[in-house]
């Protein structure tokens, strides 16, 4: 299976590949205002790079549970010119932008980024698959009820796994009727979006079932609430060690995407994992 994204493609095969988050944005759950910089966005982005990322997916506006939104000309100013100078720097830099706004998007894009990560999975803005599919690029998916203001007051589900896949299965066909290619399509079940703690560790357990979508699939555990919860209410920045054992679990399913912020360190891990699982193959294990 390959994503594809303008004129390139990534394969997946099976091998765990890492997505970098870079926040420019003063008020994210986890490094609000750590990299709220041009500068420090981008030195951050190529040391990103450099520890293994396949792909580096820039934010300036926080979603974390009951953000305000942000207004567009503001997401724009603190985003373009970390695209801009990214590009400049690392041209063959794969850049993702998260945002649910298609002004947004029609500048990112435009300046050189290849994928839109979106949140709302294109329910936010009318013109956004429009957009996405004109400039042939890349789209993750991702399942949310309601905003990110809204979405942890609607937590109850009948079926956990079955409505997160049916979400997904229409917003995938929603992508493609707008003419987005099919192949250019990676959903993400958005763990600690709308979801408690319980529902956030049945995602991960059952996550080969969103697989029945035929697209890769991306996950973002990085640092969330439920492991602060796990591990008795320890702080974002202190969650490195919980999100790997979660990026483990996920690799050995062979995950395709998982987007964190500890580049390094998951890296690191899934390397000794893969070795591990060459192991198995070799001798049978």
């Amino acid at each position: 299976m390959k994503f594809r994204f303008k004129n390139r493609s990534i394969a997946c095969t099976g091998k765990t590949q890492v997505i970098g988050i870079v926040n420019v944005t003063p008020d994210s759950f986890s490094d609000g205002e750590e990299y709220y910089s041009t500068d420090k966005a981008v030195k951050h982005a190529i040391e990103l790079i450099e520890a293994g990322a396949s792909i580096i997916d820039i934010g300036g506006e926080s979603t974390r549970p009951g953000s305000e939104p942000v207004d567009v000309e503001e997401e724009i100013r603190r985003v373009l010119p970390v695209v801009c100078e990214l590009r400049r720097e690392r041209p063959d830099a794969v850049i993702s932008v998260d945002t649910m706004k298609s002004e947004v998007a029609v500048k990112a894009l435009e300046a050189g980024a290849d994928i839109i990560n979106d949140v709302s999975a294109l329910r936010n803005s009318r013109d956004m698959a429009g957009v996405i599919a004109e400039h042939r690029a890349g789209v993750f998916l991702m399942h949310m009820r309601g905003t990110p203001k809204t979405m942890q007051a609607k937590l109850h589900y009948r079926n956990l796994i079955g409505e997160i896949n049916s979400f997904l299965t229409d917003s995938i066909r929603r992508a493609v009727d707008a003419g987005i290619n099919r192949e250019n399509i990676a959903v993400d079940p958005g763990i600690g979006f709308g979801k408690n703690k319980e529902q956030n560790l049945q995602i991960i357990s059952r996550i080969e079932k969103f697989r029945e979508n035929g697209r890769p699939i991306v996950a973002g555990p990085s640092r969330k609430r439920f492991i602060g919860q796990i591990l008795g209410g320890i702080p974002p920045e202190e969650r490195a060690w919980g999100t790997a054992g979660s990026v483990a679990y996920l690799a050995m399913r062979k995950i395709d995407f998982v987007r964190v912020h500890d580049v390094k360190e998951m890296v690191q891990m899934l390397k000794v994992l893969s070795e591990i699982n060459l192991l198995d193959v070799q001798f049978g294990l």
